[in-house]
């Protein structure tokens, strides 16, 4: 009985390691029979319902993947990525517009690197199409009359950077700069992005695309390599192995940040420093 038990573990993990490498693929429909095989052999696996309901929803199956949630919530109550997900589902049809057309992008694309780097969330945002997207989603920048507004890269509006981000980087994409973007976590009404330069123009040299404001409430002192990111370092659903978008570790060798965007703050940067006792 012991061993009949430890094969069916070894054999729930095989399949579930296959089923996430399968969404990391791309390959939905595949992954989304496979977690239906593993229900079938375990009924109460809330990861697996999980795991179904993503791949129905980039299938554009909005109906099924809600029922997955569910089943997976009445298993447990607690579970919070089936929970945020009928949230975002809420606003789709049964069978809404399909997946927003997209490419995805890798973490790696948008390591922190001093300056170069940033996070925002959007404003005015319109979920109908954020809801069809995904973290790692590529998305467009786009000037238009003053504005930095966001797209698909289909066309569709996702929502506008906000205002001090947007004037600075227009000016430099105005003279030159080049960035890339992508969706980097969707909330019930909240969509992030991530922002990289990628070309920076030779008028532009020495300009940074996301400087950092420290105030005065930081200590005056800081450790080499420990200005980091104000933010969830976890783009995806805590605990969902096929949203899961992370940044890379940081760079042993290398001065790393990035800064984090807000309509209610112009730059949010936390600094970690040695505690050092004060001198009297």
């Amino acid at each position: 009985m012991v061993f009949q038990a430890e094969d069916r573990a070894k054999v729930k993990k095989q399949h579930a390691d296959l089923a996430i490498q399968l969404a990391l693929q791309g390959r939905w429909a595949e992954a989304a029979q496979l977690n239906k095989t593993i229900i079938e052999s375990f009924p109460t696996d809330v990861d697996a319902f999980n795991r179904l309901g993503k791949a129905l929803t980039e299938l554009g199956r909005y109906g099924e993947a809600r029922e997955a949630y569910m089943k997976g919530l009445e298993i447990d109550p607690l579970n919070t990525i089936a929970r945020k997900n009928l949230a975002r589902l809420a606003t789709l049809g049964e069978e809404g517009a399909p997946r927003v057309a997209t490419q995805k992008l890798s973490p790696q694309m948008f390591i922190e690197e001093m300056g170069k780097t940033g996070a925002t969330t959007l404003l005015r945002p319109r979920m109908e199409v954020a809801a069809r997207m995904t973290a790692g989603d590529q998305v467009v920048l786009q000037r238009e009359d003053g504005s930095l507004l966001v797209h698909s890269v289909s066309g569709e509006y996702v929502g506008e950077i906000e205002p001090r981000l947007a004037q600075r980087l227009s000016k430099l994409m105005e003279a030159g700069n080049q960035y890339i973007a992508a969706i980097s976590a969707l909330q019930e009404s909240d969509v992030r992005v991530s922002i990289r330069e990628t070309f920076q123009h030779p008028s532009q040299i020495g300009k940074l695309s996301f400087p950092p404001t420290v105030t005065e409430s930081f200590r005056p002192y800081v450790k080499e390599r420990l200005l980091r990111q104000d933010a969830d370092d976890t783009y995806f659903e805590e605990g969902d192995e096929e949203e899961r978008w992370q940044s890379p570790a940081e760079p042993d060798e290398t001065d790393v940040t990035s800064y984090e965007f807000s309509p209610e703050s112009e730059v949010k940067v936390r600094v970690e420093v040695d505690e050092e006792p004060e001198e009297e």
